[in-house]
């Protein structure tokens, strides 16, 4: 499988942006899909999770601006960004569990001028 993210781009500030990630090859039977991403010189962090069963996680950083959702039937999960700021800068990708196996997808770049 891979995933395939999509979305990104420059964003002023206050403004949104919808992040797809589309899995490729077969469909998945993933436990667990989300998003992470990557600021310049800081480690890579979890923003939002969605499991199977619906349990939802958020970076506190992005609660409330943030949502993660999922298209069961298209097979892929999206992050919808509103009241973006300078601090969400980064390259955020996606990322499935299925059973022991973790995949990545290649990230795709959000900017958000200060």
């Amino acid at each position: 499988v891979q995933l395939q993210a999509s979305g990104g781009g420059l964003v002023q500030a206050g403004g949104s942006v919808r992040l797809t990630c589309a899995p490729s090859g077969r469909r998945g039977s993933f436990k667990i899909m989300g998003w992470y991403r990557q600021a310049p010189g800081k480690q890579r962090e979890l923003v939002a999770s969605l499991t199977a069963g619906r349990e939802l996680t958020y970076a506190d950083s992005v609660k409330g601006r943030f949502t993660i959702s999922r298209d069961v039937r298209k097979d892929t999960w999206y992050l919808q960004m509103n009241s973006l700021r300078s601090e969400d800068t980064a390259i955020y990708y996606c990322y499935a569990a299925e059973g022991t196996i973790n995949y990545w997808g290649q990230g795709t770049l959000v900017t958000v001028p200060a």
